[in-house]
């Protein structure tokens, strides 16, 4: 069997940044992969991900290699692209303001990547060869310019065609495009902005008249509460053009990929019923933005995309795989309802709508730990939100963490998430100290820990050894097919990345239980305004979340949100279209499985 846990389980390279848009030029240290590009090449798959300074290679969709790159790449660029046309492999990346060169090679891995030399500037860049050996290019990436297309010329790269105008957001009427936590921000007025402006210029002493023409557009977009509307990707099924694209920020956990479709190539393009089909909210790693659409050589479907943590700065992110299809109607659908629990590659490749093997154990279990800092207890290990963590009270080596299930239970896998933390004092490279703005650091870290299990606390035995690992997996999964029976884990951290005090966000536990599946809960939700809805959900035995479901027919509920706990007083999710009618089913679930809800109409 074929396992991977969300999100993928692969070296994460740290970044020493220099934040020129604070006061004080703060120095910020995080791990970053975002923008994921994924293709299939010479029967391998290659990953490209943003800030990363690697390409992950994997034979199955589940275990991955991470390679780095070739020194000519630009990979401090943002969101890399790449594209399998014949015998190479395209690679572009982002540079506004400057123009942009194509990059091709044989060997994803060891290049040489032969450059090309590049006519124009752009941000997210995406390359598409349709079945009639035409080549075209989409990239935008703004709140207040569209997604574009042209079509190139596949020797010179040069543009053939004028660039087209393809999709604008639309916030006033689609809920998902809307700024904030649960899209709960509405775009500005005009009036408002004119104001925000106006108070922005006086503050720094400045008229308009002052502002080059080039930027007043981007100026009046810093206040408008409008989308970036960014990260463009197509994908071509049944003769239909699928334009697919990131909204409306990264930072939130609303970060979502719709889709338009047309019959050609550049349009006209009209929104898909189902949007956004990229949507992850809720669960441990939330949001699932900008990202590309693969079929694999078995001719299944997957989804990748940016999931969110920014914590230590806006930007640090990490990359996520669903799976993905077309259903009869040619809808564009991904399923990320237990987005990130353990998924069986194969299962999921038969049947992309199956429900997990393992269950969570470990949520809100009593834990125990060496030593806690601060405000960082032990707790939060367990608590499903890796925008929290445990924090040993030092750096010493052999902080340990420990996790009591209350029972001996069956356990299948064990995802352990280190996390960072910006107390941490880490010391900067010398690199990274003359390096300017940005430093990615490649050299190789390592992350060692020792986890063990026991039945009654006592005798221990060891689950997985990694003291003398080489490796740095912050996202580290330990899969046991065959189950183990456990009751407590202990894991004795040995060593993290610059010395740090370690810190892990999630010891996260699943297998299956031995009781029974919590009742069917009485959930009851209504349409607030054009846009949003409610979900209450009163106290429901048994249960240890919930899953909300919704779409736009009763038999297309492809858009969901995990949310934890026994109860749910009132919860406001703001991701509809205007004008569209829904359907809703709300699922309980726990140790020992899932008990599906009722569909019903939201009204």
């Amino acid at each position: 069997m074929k396992y991977f846990c969300n999100p993928l389980n692969v070296p994460y390279h740290y970044q020493f940044l220099t934040d020129r848009r604070s006061a004080d030029n703060a120095k910020l240290v995080n791990r970053e992969a975002a923008d994921p590009s994924l293709v299939l090449f010479q029967g391998k798959y290659y990953l490209f991900a943003s800030m990363n300074g690697s390409v992950w290679v994997s034979e199955d969709l589940a275990h991955w290699e991470s390679r780095l790159l070739p020194s000519n790449l630009p990979i401090y660029d943002y969101a890399p692209d790449v594209r399998a046309i014949g015998e190479w492999l395209y690679f572009s990346a982002s540079k506004r303001g400057e123009i942009c060169n194509f990059y091709r090679t044989k060997d994803p891995v060891n290049g040489p990547y032969e450059e090309i030399p590049g006519t124009f500037d752009f941000w997210d860049p995406d390359l598409f060869l349709d079945d009639d050996g035409r080549l075209y290019f989409y990239w935008g990436c703004s709140n207040v310019t569209p997604i574009w297309g042209v079509e190139l010329d596949r020797e010179t790269m040069k543009p053939k065609t004028e660039r087209v105008e393809l999709l604008f957001g639309d916030p006033f009427h689609k809920g998902y495009e809307r700024f904030g936590e649960d899209n709960s921000e509405q775009p500005k007025t005009e009036d408002e902005v004119e104001k925000l402006l106006t108070d922005y210029l006086k503050e720094k002493r400045m008229t308009l008249e002052e502002v080059p023409d080039q930027y007043r557009a981007t100026m009046r977009g810093m206040f408008s509460g409008m989308p970036f509307i960014e990260g463009a990707w197509m994908t071509k099924h049944n003769g239909r053009y699928y334009l697919q694209y990131a909204c409306p920020g990264t930072e939130f956990n609303i970060y979502a990929d719709g889709v338009y479709v047309s019959d050609r190539p550049l349009g006209p393009f009209t929104p898909a019923l189902n949007n956004p089909f990229s949507l992850k909210p809720g669960g441990f790693m939330r949001g699932a933005g900008h990202g590309s659409t693969l079929q694999d050589r078995d001719g299944a479907w997957w989804h990748t995309a940016t999931m969110q943590i920014s914590m230590n700065h806006s930007f640090e992110r990490r990359v996520g795989l669903w799976s993905a299809g077309f259903d009869k109607d040619g809808e564009l659908f991904c399923n990320q309802r237990y987005g990130d629990w353990p998924m069986n590659v194969e299962g999921l490749a038969a049947d992309p709508w199956k429900d997990p093997e393992w269950y969570l154990l470990s949520y809100g279990k009593k834990t125990a730990a060496s030593s806690c800092a601060p405000g960082r207890e032990s707790s939060c290990a367990v608590d499903e939100n890796a925008q929290t963590w445990w924090k040993a009270g030092s750096a010493g080596e052999g902080q340990w963490l420990s996790l009591d299930l209350g029972e001996v239970m069956d356990v299948r896998a064990i995802q352990i998430n280190f996390a960072d933390d910006t107390e941490n004092g880490i010391a900067w490279p010398e690199q990274a100290q003359n390096s300017g703005e940005r430093y990615i650091d490649l050299t190789l870290q390592a992350t060692r820990w020792l986890l063990e299990a026991s039945v009654d606390g006592e005798a221990w035995t060891v689950v997985e050894d990694k003291r003398n690992a080489e490796t740095d997996l912050s996202h580290d999964l330990v899969v046991r097919e065959n189950g183990l029976k456990i009751r407590r884990l202990r894991l004795t951290i040995f060593q993290v990345p610059y010395g740090a005090a370690p810190c892990v966000s999630g010891l996260r536990v699943f297998g299956r239980g031995s009781g029974e599946k919590p009742q069917t809960p009485k959930a009851a939700a209504k349409r607030v305004g054009p846009m949003n809805f409610t979900v209450s959900i009163p106290q429901t035995p048994g249960a240890a979340g919930f899953n909300v479901l919704w779409g736009h027919r009763a038999d297309k509920l492809y858009h969901s949100y995990l949310l934890m706990g026994s109860s749910v007083s009132e919860k406001n999710i703001g991701a509809l279209v205007e004008d569209q009618e829904y359907y809703f089913r709300v699922d309980s679930f726990n140790e020992n499985g899932i008990t599906e809800g009722m569909v019903e109409k939201l009204s």
